[in-house]
């Protein structure tokens, strides 16, 4: 798989078939784009190509008021490449991206990116203002297949419900709108070994998310095995301002240090919360654990 940070010069790459979107989650609805721009693509012995933006353009128009990020650009990457996705272009969501005109943005699709065909959801815009639509789109000479959303459980499939559902704890709601359970990836990085000093030693993941949807103490998965996780500012401890992702991984004693892991949430035992001393904070991870232990025995 080739990626791009830039929209190619003219003429420099072969045809393929494009997919456009922030793709943030990856959930059923671009799964279903993918599935189809890759089956596309094959019938017209074409290469398949995904357009995705960063930053996500409400972190570049209101970067205060931005939403969550349910999946990292990593993450995104590591999917495209498990389905075998030619090629990528993440291309940089700034001032000059946002101005552009929606009839530049066409011509830099059929002339730069040399795109045959095009697979958009029904609610697809793009130029200034975003001032064009379907519509616009329908009258070049590309080919453009329109994919009606999926509904789940009465509900759209959607960044906006799975990001609420996460929010809530409500972790099978998101997976079913996922056709996953949510994950978060990251490298293990040295801490500060407060976890340690207290008797339940931690794997400290650094993420990609700068705000992930999900906070809270969760039943998890560290790759293969199971733990107990803290996603928060550790209130107790050092009341951090940015969140930080913590492991404690059950019976355990294998050294992760500067491994690339993968964190499913399976369920959330609790809120995070400030206690009155050290030793309360003890006392309550022993339940966490034990909580973790009952419903991870049951686990398939």
């Amino acid at each position: 798989m080739q990626i791009y940070r830039h929209i190619p010069k003219f003429g420099s790459h072969s045809p393929c078939v494009l997919t456009i979107g922030n793709y943030d989650g990856i959930h059923l609805g671009h799964q279903d784009l993918i599935n189809k721009l890759l089956i596309k693509s094959k019938k017209k012995k074409l290469q398949s190509a995904i357009m995705i933006f960063e930053p996500h353009p409400r972190e570049f128009f209101t970067p205060k008021d931005a939403p969550s990020r349910i999946t990292s650009l990593r993450e995104k990457i590591e999917y495209f490449q498990s389905k075998k996705i030619d090629r990528v272009y993440v291309v940089k969501f700034d001032k000059k991206f946002a101005n552009m005109s929606g009839d530049n943005f066409i011509s830099k699709l059929k002339k730069q990116i040399l795109a045959k065909a095009i697979l958009v959801g029904e609610d697809f815009r793009f130029g200034s203002n975003r001032e064009f639509g379907i519509n616009d789109l329908l009258k070049s000479s590309i080919e453009v297949s329109i994919l009606k959303e999926i509904r789940k459980n009465n509900k759209r499939v959607s960044s906006t419900h799975i990001r609420e559902a996460l929010s809530h704890g409500d972790l099978n709601l998101a997976k079913s709108f996922l056709g996953r359970n949510y994950c978060i990836s990251g490298k293990v990085v040295y801490g500060d070994q407060r976890g340690r000093e207290i008797g339940f030693p931690t794997a400290n993941i650094h993420m990609f998310h700068n705000r992930p949807p999900i906070k809270g103490v969760f039943a998890v998965k560290l790759n293969e095995e199971f733990g107990v996780a803290n996603l928060g500012t550790r209130p107790t401890v050092t009341g951090i301002t940015k969140l930080h992702l913590e492991v404690h991984v059950l019976n355990f004693s294998k050294d992760l240090y500067g491994q690339h892991v993968h964190i499913t949430f399976l369920k959330k035992i609790r809120d995070e919360v400030k206690f009155e001393s050290i030793e309360a904070l003890k006392s309550q991870i022993k339940k966490d654990i034990i909580s973790a232990e009952t419903f991870l025995k049951n686990y398939d």
